[in-house]
């Protein structure tokens, strides 16, 4: 459960190539997440021998409740993450990237949004490459310095407030509602080759629902790259869902959450100010 009383989904990682990143997403999981949370590692035989080692390593060490899953032949990455989540019937479950770090209190900021409002059908954290939810410039990548702690305890101080609608969940890091993703008729696997373009189907079609897709303004998952496209699966969503580049392009034009942007820039501004306090830098820089 988290401190608010919401139950804590299962985090799903879809096991990438990069063994660095994935070490990095390893160390951050277990620093930022609370002790017994479930994760499934689900592996599309996408890791090396290194990448096993490191998995296999964190897997005997770690506080949560983890599971290792590997398949013996590679099935592509959407229908690999349309796999897990079928097998995850209603539960709800965040779909974290291999190479993405989340920060303190994610989780738990995330699985709250869903108890908030009914409607919330995704839930979003912001991301220094998120796309429509990157921080401090929307659209861009940015490498930050700054402590995990420390961000998180900014992002902290936006929790409880509006959850702001966006035009689609974001891949870095994305919280599904269970009844609401098999009620949408789960993800398309079978159409799109990679998961950023079948969650904006999946994102699509639990707004025709009634379901918003959200930014967590209390959440923060790093990353230093965003989700790769696959060629043809842009198409293929501009033909399925004609207004799909043109929401993006004016979500990007308009910036709504401009405002918010300017609350966390500030909360961290004044965090610099404050005297230094042990809790500000608990999980390393």
């Amino acid at each position: 459960m988290s401190r608010a009383g919401a139950a804590l989904p299962i985090v799903l990682v879809p096991v990438g190539t990069d063994e660095e990143a994935l070490d990095g997403c390893l160390a951050a999981l277990e620093t930022a997440t609370p002790p017994g949370t479930r994760v499934w590692l689900a592996d599309d035989a996408q890791a090396g021998p290194r990448g096993l080692a490191i998995l296999q390593r964190w897997l005997a060490q770690t506080r949560l409740q983890a599971a290792h899953t590997r398949r013996s032949a590679p099935l592509g990455e959407a229908a690999h993450v349309a796999q897990a989540l079928a097998a995850c019937g209603e539960e709800d479950v965040v779909v974290l990237a291999s190479d993405a770090r989340p920060t303190p209190g994610w989780l738990e900021r995330l699985a709250q949004c869903l108890a908030d409002d009914p409607e919330i059908a995704t839930a979003t954290p912001w991301c220094n490459a998120g796309e429509v939810v990157a921080w401090p410039r929307i659209g861009e990548i940015t490498p930050l310095t700054l402590a995990p702690a420390r961000l998180a305890q900014a992002c902290a101080q936006l929790a409880g407030g509006a959850c702001p609608t966006l035009p689609s969940a974001v891949s870095h890091a994305v919280l599904l509602r269970g009844r609401a993703r098999v009620a949408a008729g789960g993800v398309d696997g079978e159409s799109y080759r990679a998961w950023p373009a079948a969650l904006a189907d999946l994102s699509l079609r639990l707004a025709g629902l009634g379901g918003r897709s959200v930014l967590c303004p209390g959440a923060f998952v790093l990353r230093e790259r965003e989700g790769e496209p696959h060629p043809g699966d842009g198409d293929l969503l501009a033909a399925r869902w004609p207004g799909w580049h043109a929401s993006i392009a004016h979500f990007l034009m308009q910036d709504p959450l401009h405002a918010l942007r300017a609350q966390l820039h500030a909360a961290l501004a004044r965090l610099e100010q404050a005297p230094p306090q042990p809790d500000l830098f608990a999980g390393g820089a």
